[in-house]
């Protein structure tokens, strides 16, 4: 913590000698980064929480602000930050809730505008549109996901919901369809939906003046007992970062036109690993450089990737997440830090990032909160 108590020290010296630090230097030293903090619930006090870290100011801190829902498992707002979107992961008939929320960032605190079923249990994982006036939830137990169309208030309109068949290999897991997040491309044309489940990529075509915006391009197969979960794109939408829940791979994708090839595959374990596994997020950096996946189970780890001069992708850390079932994690804006969180732990935990070769060191900064399950960036 010695680095962070010089920093705050420089900080004071600027003020009395601004020659020798720039206000923007000062800006980025006192920067506070804040995150909405998604959770599993037990009782009426806990819900959606935001955190706020200062490191200046050796200050991380997170406060619940908003109570009494169910298991919000997943959370993003929009752009501007004033709209918030969120799910209980419940699956009472007909499906848990998709909820849709104002935010006042000055207290901070959440209202809710309005609340719709997802029309398939155990809801996981939501996603705006580029133009962010549509939203879409993957129904994980109902084997489906549904399409909204969200007003200039932030009210929800329930558009479609599509519903999956099939099964796959791992009889335990895979007896039916469980899709387990929904991605729009960059440019908004397509929706791609992961089907743990079926051992799929599905990839829609997006209509915006549609009445039901969402239709069958094609599909693409991963291979038997994958399980893929979640996926993020490149920057230039032209690849497809896809993490394999159940056999705990990185696969890379080309995408075009629709089209899904793959490209390279990627273990995130080594060949005599014995424990149990579930890898479960992927994240790019802001610069582009590296790619970062959380791994559960018995591994409790993240992996750094980073693409070199042939193209292809290289391990070049792997580390311990600094807690129990990293399910999510998140890297701020600026690229200097990275969040993870651990569900099993109860904790979040704050690594520092080498802009230079995206290896990771853990810091000695971690906060406490129930069953941290999701991290969204604010401010971006």
């Amino acid at each position: 913590m010695q680095r962070s108590l010089l920093l705050a020290g420089l900080l004071a010296i600027s003020f009395s000698c601004t020659t020798e630090k720039s206000t923007e230097e000062i800006i980025e030293t006192s920067m506070t980064y804040s995150f909405l903090v998604g959770t599993y619930t037990e009782d009426s006090t806990q819900g959606i929480n935001q955190l706020d870290f200062t490191p200046s100011e050796e200050k991380l801190e997170i406060r619940t602000i908003f109570p009494g829902i169910k298991s919000p498992s997943f959370v993003l707002a929009n752009s501007a930050g004033d709209k918030v979107f969120t799910l209980e992961e419940i699956d009472n008939v007909p499906g848990g809730n998709i909820i849709s929320l104002s935010r006042n960032s000055d207290k901070p605190s959440l209202t809710k505008i309005s609340e719709l079923p997802s029309f398939g249990d155990h809801p996981c994982y939501l996603a705006l549109s580029p133009d962010e006036k549509f939203l879409t939830a993957a129904n994980y137990s109902g084997g489906n996901f549904s399409a909204y169309k969200i007003d200039e208030k932030g009210n929800l309109t329930h558009l479609q919901t599509i519903q999956h068949e099939g099964s796959s290999v791992n009889k335990g897991r895979q007896s039916a369809p469980h899709v387990h997040s929904t991605v729009f491309s960059p440019d908004g044309k397509y929706l791609l939906v992961a089907d743990l489940g079926t051992d799929e990529v599905y990839v829609y075509d997006f209509d915006a003046n549609s009445p039901e915006p969402l239709t069958l391009n094609n599909a693409y197969k991963t291979t038997p007992g994958d399980g893929p979960r979640h996926l993020v794109f490149s920057q230039d939408g032209k690849e497809i970062m896809l993490v394999q829940e159940m056999t705990a791979a990185l696969e890379i994708l080309s995408f075009d036109e629709g089209k899904i090839t793959p490209k390279q595959r990627i273990s995130l374990i080594a060949d005599d690993y014995k424990g149990a596994i579930g890898a479960a997020e992927v994240r790019l950096s802001p610069d582009g450089k590296n790619i970062y996946v959380s791994n559960r189970g018995d591994a409790s780890s993240l992996s750094v990737f980073a693409k070199k001069d042939d193209g292809k992708y290289w391990l070049i850390q792997q580390t311990t997440s600094g807690g129990i079932m990293p399910r999510n994690f998140n890297l701020t804006a600026d690229g200097k830090y990275l969040l993870s969180a651990h569900q099993a732990s109860d904790d979040i935990v704050v690594f520092e990032r080498d802009l230079d070769t995206g290896k990771l060191t853990q810091t000695d900064w971690k906060v406490s909160v129930h069953r941290p399950v999701y991290l969204f960036r604010l401010g971006d």
